[in-house]
């Protein structure tokens, strides 16, 4: 960051929560309008499979969501703004490309969405293989979302 702009930022704190300059932050469109439209189709594929993985238990929703996100800052900036300006991924996707983090509430999410949807797969299952393969699926599962940081938001 700039010395101007590091100034600027300290002097005006709002400016670094504006999604707006969180978008320009991190768009960084490809020259080429080939590996546009590639990354605007790979975009939008990766935020199906997201959406996808809110409702199915063992499909991740974040990692899909990220990778979206990280297709359109290289392909569109307005499917890119429209994805940092959501309520709901904008936040998170900030969060992890600054940081590297997540908010300790979106945690908290992950666990009670992750523990309902693979609890429900478990009961459902009719085979003793299956519930064992979705305990070992949802202990991997786990083990990765603990070791993620969470970063006070408190602390930027």
């Amino acid at each position: 960051m700039h010395s101007t702009e590091s100034q600027q930022n300290q002097q005006n704190p709002q400016s670094v929560t504006d999604p707006q300059v969180q978008a320009e932050d991190l768009l960084n469109l490809h020259d080429s309008p080939l590996a546009r439209a590639l990354y605007i189709s790979a975009g939008f594929l990766a935020l199906f499979l997201g959406l996808l993985g809110a409702i199915l238990p063992v499909l991740p929703t974040t990692p899909f969501i990220l990778l979206a996100a990280a297709c359109f800052a290289r392909g569109s900036e307005h499917f890119h703004r429209k994805l940092i300006e959501n309520r709901i991924t904008g936040p998170i996707i900030v969060e992890w490309c600054r940081y590297r983090s997540i908010p300790y509430a979106v945690k908290r999410w992950v666990y009670l969405l992750m523990t309902l949807s693979f609890g429900s797969s478990i009961l459902i299952v009719p085979e003793l293989w299956q519930k064992i393969m979705l305990i070992v699926i949802g202990s991997i599962l786990a083990f990765y979302i603990w070791r993620i940081p969470v970063r006070d938001i408190s602390n930027p």
